[in-house]
C-alpha cells in the first residue's frame, strides 16, 4: 500500500485536473450556445439553397453546368475538417479514420490529395502521401476558426472551385462532423463537386423556373454562391460539433475525476488507520516490555 505522502499527493494532483476539466467544461458549454445558434439558424438556409442548386444544375445543359459536368475520376479532393485543438473524445479521429478509408479504399485507384482545415488534420496527413503537390489549392486554413464568417470561408471555397474548372481534380468531397447535439456528432462524407443532380420523381418531372433577370445570370451568381454556403455550413456544422464534444468528454473527465478522488481518499484513510494500529501496537509492545 502507498504511504500517506504519495496518496495526498496524488489527491491533490488528481483535485487539480479536476478543476481544470470542469472550467473547460464550462467554457465549451458557453461557446457551445454560440455555434449551436449560428448553424441552426443557417442549416435551413443552406438546405433549400442547395435543393434549389440541384434542381437548376439538372436542367442545365454540358455547357451552362460547368459545376456539375461529370468526369472519369483520376483525381480526387478531400477536403477535411477537424479542430485545432484536442481534448474531445473522438470528434477528431473518426473524421481522420473515415478519410483515410476514403483514400485507401474508396478511391483506390485514383490520384488522392487532402486539403486540410484545422490543426489535427494537417499533422495527421503531412507525412503521408496525400500531400498536394503542384495545384493552387489554398494553403493555412487552420485559421479559419480563430474568426469563422463566410466572407472568410467564401475565398476558399472559390479557389476550390476553381482548381475544378482547370481540371486539377475531378471530384471534390467533404469529410467532417455534422451537428446533431450536445453529445452526438454524425461523421459526413459529402460531395462538393461536381454537383449531384437530384433523385428524378414525378415532383421534380414537373418542377419549372422562372429566371429572372436571365437564366445565364442566375447560373453564374446563384451555383457559386451556393457552393460557398455549403462548405461554410459544414464549417459551422463542424465548429459546433467540436464544442459538443468537448464539452461532453470534459464532463466525463470531471466525472472521472470525482471517482478516482473517492477511491484514492479512502485508501488514504485506509492506510492513516493502519498507520495509527502500528503505533498503538509498538507503545503497547514497548509498555508491556518496560513492564516485563
Amino acid at each position: 500500500m502507498a504511504n500517506l505522502k504519495e496518496v495526498r499527493n496524488r489527491i491533490v494532483s488528481v483535485s487539480s485536473t479536476q478543476q481544470i476539466t470542469s472550467a473547460m467544461k464550462m467554457v465549451s458549454a458557453a461557446k457551445l450556445r454560440r455555434a449551436q445558434d449560428a448553424i441552426t439558424q443557417m442549416r435551413p438556409y443552406a438546405s433549400k439553397l442547395k435543393e434549389i442548386l440541384e434542381n437548376l444544375s439538372a436542367s442545365l445543359d454540358s455547357s451552362e453546368g460547368v459545376y456539375s459536368k461529370q468526369r472519369p475520376v483520376k483525381n480526387v479532393l478531400l477536403v477535411v475538417i477537424t479542430s485545432n485543438r484536442g481534448l474531445c473524445g473522438g470528434f477528431n479521429a473518426n473524421v481522420l479514420k473515415a478519410a483515410s478509408k476514403l483514400a485507401r479504399e474508396d478511391y483506390k485507384g485514383a490520384n488522392v490529395s487532402v486539403l486540410c482545415i484545422g490543426k489535427k488534420a494537417a499533422d495527421f496527413f503531412k507525412k503521408t502521401e496525400y500531400g498536394i503537390i503542384g495545384s493552387d489549392t489554398p494553403l493555412g486554413l487552420n485559421e479559419l476558426f480563430d474568426s469563422l464568417t463566410f466572407s472568410n470561408v467564401a475565398p476558399v471555397a472559390e479557389k476550390i472551385m476553381q482548381v475544378f474548372l482547370l481540371g486539377q481534380f475531378d471530384k471534390v468531397e467533404l469529410v467532417y462532423n455534422q451537428f446533431k447535439n450536445a453529445a452526438v456528432q454524425i461523421t459526413t462524407t459529402e460531395q462538393y463537386l461536381p454537383i449531384q443532380p437530384p433523385a428524378v420523381t414525378e415532383k421534380t418531372k414537373s418542377r419549372e423556373y422562372i429566371f429572372e433577370p436571365n437564366k445565364e445570370f442566375i447560373v453564374s451568381d446563384l451555383i457559386p454562391r451556393s457552393l460557398k454556403t455549403q462548405l461554410f455550413k459544414a464549417l459551422l456544422d463542424s465548429h459546433a460539433a467540436e464544442h459538443g464534444a468537448r464539452m461532453t468528454s470534459m464532463h466525463k473527465a470531471t466525472d472521472n475525476a470525482g471517482s478516482l478522488i473517492k477511491e484514492l481518499k479512502l485508501s488514504y484513510n485506509k492506510a492513516r488507520q493502519a498507520a495509527i494500529t502500528n503505533e498503538i501496537l509498538e507503545i503497547v509492545g514497548g509498555a508491556e516490555a518496560l513492564a516485563g
